[in-house]
């Protein structure tokens, strides 16, 4: 058997991860209330990537339930979710926080999803044409009855994990969000773990 590889995502930055197909991928909260934005990227060619607007079409639902898939853009399984040892809800609505939204609230050059994911790619030697819309795990934002969509505060607890089966060769994108002056994260950036067993 071999040994699990470990990963931690510190707050406000992106990691990338070579997974195999058949890997467990664990993504862990350890301190809570920490969303973790999630990308998967094949490593053959054609390059695909998760979609969430095709994964909430062929699932027909919101978001996946255990034992469903992620699908990639050309309708591929890329993923399943096999285990939750959270809460949720989770979101597959929103876009990877990005400078533009910092700089609506006053803060230049903040740190942020978008680019954190683009430096990961980079430094896995990894160019996209787009920056894909992100699987936000343990991202509290459901939409309402009228439709509108309001971000509230995580309420995954301290350890909350996911646990995804690769179903291709990929490479994936963690970021711990970077959102600081809004209580997404409980109000307080924190780190988010990754184990490939």
């Amino acid at each position: 058997m071999k040994t699990p590889r470990n990963y931690v995502v510190e707050p406000q930055s992106g990691c990338s991860i070579r997974v195999a197909c058949g890997e467990h991928i664990t993504v862990t909260d350890p301190d809570g209330q920490q969303v973790a934005d999630f990308w998967a990227i094949t490593s053959s060619e054609p390059m695909d990537w998760i979609s969430t607007g095709h994964t909430r079409d062929i699932n027909e639902k919101m978001f996946p339930d255990v034992g469903d898939s992620f699908y990639s853009k050309q309708s591929k399984p890329l993923l399943t979710l096999i285990e939750s040892g959270s809460p949720g809800p989770h979101d597959m609505l929103f876009p990877p926080c990005d400078d533009a939204l910092y700089v609506r609230a006053g803060l230049h050059g903040h740190p942020n999803c978008r680019d954190n994911f683009l430096k990961a790619l980079s430094r896995a030697g990894v160019t996209l044409p787009t920056v894909p819309d992100p699987v936000n795990l343990f991202q509290n934002s459901p939409p309402r009855p009228d439709g509108r969509l309001e971000v509230l505060p995580s309420i995954n607890p301290p350890g909350g994990y996911v646990v995804l089966r690769a179903e291709d060769d990929l490479l994936i994108v963690v970021t711990a969000c970077s959102v600081d002056f809004h209580p997404t994260n409980g109000s307080k950036c924190t780190s988010i773990e990754v184990t490939i067993t």
